[in-house]
């Protein structure tokens, strides 16, 4: 409610201070505010006036009904009160915000509200403090001749009051959750890399600190972006997101997530099916599964799905393995990695010079890097994955069954021996050159 001002009324004290004018109603206006201020500062009246207005707030805003919020808004309603009533009779604007204030705002943070709900408490707080005042000068019949300063004196100091008030807490607040964010995240954060260093960790109390039941079947996996941008906040914010869609997709409504940095997570999805656990490991499905989720700049990497403290561990060494070999192969040729598909891969390249010999040795000729051996390298590699069928590997690669039996008939001619006598170490050479790209080639 706002109340515009009249040419014909004697200016507030602060204007009058200013020009010098004493003004007809001044000194009486002054006189009416300090009988005011006099008998509202009794701590009965005052105590009247605090509820009415925690209940004003508390029927608009009934998240603060309980009894521990209610006590810290009190607190708050009665400092304030305090504070702005001492200074009404003074022509200063004199603001200091009382520590009450301070500490309702952070048990907001603390409680997980968002920042809006402290706002609306302001906001319906001052409706029901200008009601109040409007009711209170109309009560107490204040003179004609300075009804009318009286209530912009009082609008125009409660308003500035909760402007400055809002401007100030707001900053507490936020402080606060950052604060109370932060610990959360330390905490979940210091349970899960002791459960991964195998530490003695009461299984019960882990799963409570982390909301995510440790029992369950676990599908880890870890994510990152192609480049870390220093918004990590906003990276930070984007890989949660698609952890969520993840673990949707796949069935779950559980996901622990921790920041492996700036630019990267780890994270693990909840399974109670078992037989939903077996079908996600197949080689091959989870990441077809996953790739309509995962848009640049996301990457992921899947470990295989197990049960228990031993599976969350042992598929979260696993994804972070297959990011290794992710990150070593060709830059952007895919977003999604599972363990199974390039498990053979990462153990080969443990040893980066041992799996080049593999790969000169094995592959020979088909190991330059031209466009004609690379065609016969995939078919190959196609041929032995369809076990050595013609007709499958003819689909898998879209082209015609007789144009695989010529390749092979080629490849064998390159090479100077049968597929079948060394088919186990070409298909190992051939999925490291898969997953490595040209690099790996000697």
């Amino acid at each position: 409610m706002t109340v515009p001002p009249s040419p014909d009324v004697a200016p507030p004290f602060s204007e009058a201070t200013r020009t010098g004018q004493a003004g007809p109603a001044r000194d009486d206006v002054r006189d009416w505010l300090a009988d005011y201020v006099y008998e509202t500062m009794r701590t009965e009246t005052l105590e009247q006036i605090v509820t009415r207005l925690d209940n004003v707030i508390i029927a608009r805003i009934p998240e603060l009904a309980d009894r521990d919020m209610r006590r810290d808004l009190a607190a708050s309603t009665r400092a304030h009160a305090r504070i702005v009533l001492s200074g009404l009779t003074s022509d200063a604007f004199d603001f200091l915000l009382p520590e009450e204030a301070h500490t309702f705002a952070r048990s907001v943070a603390r409680r997980g509200f968002e920042l809006r709900l402290l706002l609306r408490v302001y906001h319906v707080g001052m409706e029901a403090v200008l009601d109040y005042l409007t009711e209170v000068v109309e009560q107490r019949q204040a003179p004609h001749e300075i009804e009318r300063v009286v209530l912009l004196r009082l609008f125009e100091r409660v308003t500035k009051w909760m402007n400055a008030s809002v401007e100030l807490l707001t900053d507490t607040y936020m402080e606060e959750r950052e604060r109370v964010l932060r610990a959360a995240l330390n905490r979940r954060a210091e349970t899960v890399r002791a459960l991964l260093a195998g530490d003695d960790v009461d299984i019960e109390q882990a799963s409570v600190r982390l909301g995510y039941r440790l029992s369950l079947q676990h599908l880890a996996f870890v994510l990152w972006t192609d480049e870390q941008t220093g918004a990590d906040q906003e990276a930070t914010g984007l890989l949660d997101r698609v952890a969520a869609k993840l673990a949707s997709a796949v069935g779950s409504g559980r996901v622990l997530t921790v920041p492996s940095g700036a630019s990267g997570m780890w994270a693990w999805a909840g399974l109670d099916d078992v037989g939903r656990s077996a079908e996600l490991a197949t080689s091959g499905a989870l990441r077809r599964l996953a790739s309509a989720h995962v848009d640049a700049p996301v990457r992921v990497a899947f470990g295989v799905p197990a049960g228990g403290i031993a599976g969350f561990r042992r598929g979260h060494r696993e994804a972070v393995a297959a990011r290794q070999v992710a990150e070593r192969g060709p830059a952007g040729e895919r977003r999604v990695t599972g363990y199974r598909e390039v498990e053979i891969a990462y153990l080969a390249g443990v040893d980066d010079t041992a799996m080049v010999g593999l790969i000169g040795r094995e592959l020979g000729a088909l190991a330059v890097r031209d466009t004609n051996a690379a065609r016969l390298r995939e078919t190959l590699h196609a041929y032995l994955r369809s076990h050595r069928s013609p007709e499958a590997t003819a689909k898998l690669l879209g082209v015609h069954k007789n144009t695989v039996r010529y390749r092979v008939q080629r490849i064998e001619e390159v090479l100077g021996y049968p597929i079948e006598e060394r088919s186990l170490p070409l298909e190992v050479a051939l999925a490291c050159v898969a997953a490595y790209g040209t690099d790996a080639l000697p």
